[in-house]
């Protein structure tokens, strides 16, 4: 799951712009905010392993930060993946022009909506099959890229009418690994942040996993190295083979590099998987958006029908919503094909960051918490996040910094200003209309596990 969602349109698509923005620093963009999104991985598992349950983080800043702090959380949650999944949508359009430039955008967002709307309305066991194989096709890609783009900089290979062999000196082109200055870094992280958007998702699971208390541990585990090898490996591969001033944004960046290699064939087999990546990003999206309105209807956070349960134990309600809000992504498609992709962006950033501090926050008043009782802060020892409620608080603060960092770009700006207005709406509606009748802890959350 989180693969599904973090593994997609950022890396695939994204990532050119954050290229663009700091050059080849853009590598240690990835590696610091890896850094601190492992942190916050490893929090919300100290979580889920105490309280598995569905809306996981909406629980549990419910639990230890009061009623409003999760209502808050759950729908900018909520909005973070409906965001996500317009961006993906419109980059899936983006890649379908790739092979048919003469159609319209729009009628590509159109039909991957239905498809993902279907997808979602089976059985669970169906979306995770679905899911598990389209991961698989994207991650044995990006394996099967970094090492065949290895062996192309290790023999040599030269790219058409260019002096310069693949290699470091592709990489350094501009002279320096920071060819926009620090700037250019700092203003990289709107994109990179966005990039592992959705990683959280593997939190909503732990309420339908057989032992969360092992398959949640393990899964996080293993965020390192997947960011080193899905992210980092991968685009520095990328930015070795071709100059990364000739990235515009046109394509994914590694369908545009290989394309430009001369390798056509190379080219066309990426797109499909790009292709792919999306849909896979759209239906895991679609899923944890679907399961947290859930909750938080469970919760008297959301309207009574979002708990509506299909026979096959689907959420169906929460399935329609997403579907609906999807089809708003066609329609911006036909109004804004261009300028759309960045500002969808920005905007699931400022989400994303925001569910991650509330997470983070959970977390410290936990600990907090469990400090005045004389309770051992960790589940487990093996299990205690690294570094401690200091290393929380640095996690912190650096996404407090993110945030503000999105006010620095007039491209960005529009994503602080939605943000703002969007978490205003929040409070009104939270004292007009929600009356909760039950913690969203969804009494045991026994529901949704078939």
């Amino acid at each position: 799951m989180a693969l599904g969602s973090a593994i997609g349109t950022g890396l695939f698509y994204g990532s050119s712009s954050a290229i663009q923005a700091a050059g080849p620093a853009v590598l240690f963009a990835y590696m610091i905010g890896g850094a601190a999104v492992f942190i916050v991985m490893r929090a919300m598992g100290e979580m889920a392993v105490k309280h598995p349950v569905s809306g996981s983080f909406a629980h549990y800043a419910s639990r230890y930060l009061g009623n409003f702090a999760g209502f808050v959380t759950g729908w900018t949650f909520s909005f973070e993946m409906a965001i996500v999944a317009i961006a993906d949508v419109t980059a899936f359009g983006i890649y379908m022009g790739f092979w048919f430039p003469q159609v319209p955008q729009w009628i590509w967002v159109l039909t991957v909506v239905l498809l993902i709307a279907t997808i979602n309305l089976m059985k669970v066991k169906v979306f995770g099959e679905t899911e598990f194989w389209l991961a698989v096709v994207k991650v044995t890609a990006i394996i099967a890229m970094i090492v065949g783009g290895a062996a192309l900089i290790i023999f040599g290979f030269n790219a058409p009418d260019t002096e310069t062999a693949t290699g470091f000196a592709t990489l350094m082109s501009a002279g320096t690994l920071f060819p926009n200055g620090f700037m250019g870094l700092l203003l990289s992280f709107a994109v990179v942040m966005f990039a592992f958007g959705g990683i959280e998702t593997i939190g909503i699971t732990a309420g339908e996993a057989d032992d969360p208390s092992k398959s949640v541990p393990a899964a996080i585990n293993t965020v390192p190295w997947r960011i080193l090898l899905f992210y980092v490996a991968s685009l520095a591969v990328v930015m070795m083979l071709f100059d990364w001033r000739q990235i515009d944004g046109s394509a994914s960046p590694f369908v545009q590099i290989f394309d430009g290699l001369g390798l056509p064939a190379a080219a066309h087999v990426l797109n499909a998987v790009v292709i792919t990546a999306a849909v896979s990003a759209i239906n895991a999206d679609t899923f944890g958006a679907g399961r947290m309105l859930y909750a938080m209807s469970v919760a008297g956070h959301a309207p009574k029908s979002f708990g509506r349960v299909s026979r096959n134990g689907v959420p169906w309600m929460t399935v329609v919503i997403m579907a609906v809000v999807l089809l708003l992504g066609v329609v911006l498609n036909a109004l804004l094909p261009e300028a759309l992709f960045t500002i969808i962006a920005s905007i699931a950033t400022f989400a994303t960051v925001w569910v991650w501090i509330m997470i983070l926050a959970s977390y410290l008043a936990m600990r907090r918490q469990e400090a005045k009782k004389g309770i051992d802060g960790s589940v487990a020892r093996e299990y205690a996040v690294p570094g401690g409620t200091i290393a929380a608080w640095s996690a912190l603060v650096f996404m407090a910094f993110v945030v503000v960092l999105l006010a620095l770009s007039a491209e960005t700006r529009v994503a602080l200003y939605t943000g703002v207005i969007w978490l205003v709406i929040l409070g009104v509606l939270y004292k007009l209309l929600v009356r909760p009748t039950a913690s969203i802890d969804q009494k045991n959350n026994d529901s949704l596990l078939n």
